[in-house]
């Protein structure tokens, strides 16, 4: 259940950089900047949530590493096609 409120919160946050990135000036370039910003900022958010895994819940790196994948990899691919979208325009 963790895992799955992250994922939508990494979907949500992918909204909100492309919402700034409409504001910034709703062009394909500054919206495709934006998705650019959210991957960096998504894979700490995603370390961060490994380092809790480990610190707090008791898990080993071994078992968090997958979950990493995922929580990382499920909001990435709609920023990089969003990205690769953008690019086109």
């Amino acid at each position: 259940m963790h895992m799955l409120m992250v994922i939508v919160g990494g979907l949500v946050l992918l909204g909100v950089f492309l919402l700034f990135g409409q504001l910034w000036g709703g062009t394909p370039p500054a919206l495709c900047t934006a998705a650019k910003m959210f991957i960096p900022v998504w894979l700490i958010v995603s370390v961060a949530n490994l380092w809790v895994g480990v610190n707090k819940a008791g898990y080993t790196v071994a078992q968090e590493l997958p979950i990493l994948l995922v929580v990382f990899a499920v909001p990435t691919i709609p920023a990089v096609i969003a990205i690769w979208q953008f690019a086109r325009s």
